[in-house]
């Protein structure tokens, strides 16, 4: 049972590490969004619109990008919180990465407005324009560090299924050499035993 359960881990955490490198690979290597998983982007998106929309127009427009990125961060805290789920808490981790990237192309579009809209306003066009931060010449720059943030996450979440990885393979050898070994010689020599009362004494 307990190798069945060691066996498990292993694979447990060679899933997880792997399904991270497959996250990664569409957002960080190919540069494109990850499939199925851009529709609960672009719906945690949408829904962070709504949920602030009685906010002023800057608030409504970043939090859709915001939102995003905080639905994946806040299910990773709960799985660490409340499950102790490393795999769980890694691939929520990798998701907030993947979704910060795709949060950093949106931004990087801003001075040029030429990707795709479902509709409305582009929301960094709005906010890095000069009716509001006037930052249309960095958008670059921020670009950068969300992609880098984005960077951050996957490899913390690879890294957590890399130390779990790590540790399922070698708790059999701690195992091992904290055995202790009684080397006997085959035959079975009664025990001595002292006994103080003197009314069992002999």
């Amino acid at each position: 049972m307990r190798g069945g359960s060691l066996r498990h881990d292993l694979w447990r955490y060679l899933a997880g590490l792997a399904a991270c490198a497959v996250l990664g690979w569409f957002a960080f290597v190919q540069g494109t969004r990850v499939p199925l998983l851009s529709f609960a982007d672009l719906g945690f998106h949408e829904l962070g619109h709504m949920l602030t929309y009685p906010f002023p127009d800057v608030v409504t427009a970043i939090m859709g990008s915001v939102t995003q990125v905080a639905v994946p961060l806040g299910l990773a805290a709960y799985f660490a919180r409340t499950r102790h789920q490393t795999v769980s808490v890694a691939l929520m981790l990798a998701w907030a990465g993947t979704s910060a990237q795709d949060a950093s192309v949106y931004i990087a579009d801003a001075p040029y407005e030429r990707l795709p809209l479902i509709g409305g306003e582009h929301d960094w066009a709005f906010l890095l324009g000069p009716e509001n931060w006037d930052a249309l010449d960095s958008a670059g720059t921020s670009a950068a560090a969300v992609k880098g943030l984005g960077a951050i996450l996957l490899v913390l979440g690879m890294a957590l299924c890399l130390h779990g990885l790590i540790n399922a393979v070698s708790l059999p050898r701690r195992r091992r050499r904290g055995r202790v070994e009684v080397p006997h010689s085959g035959r079975i020599r009664p025990a001595r035993i002292a006994v103080d009362d003197p009314n069992l004494r002999r």
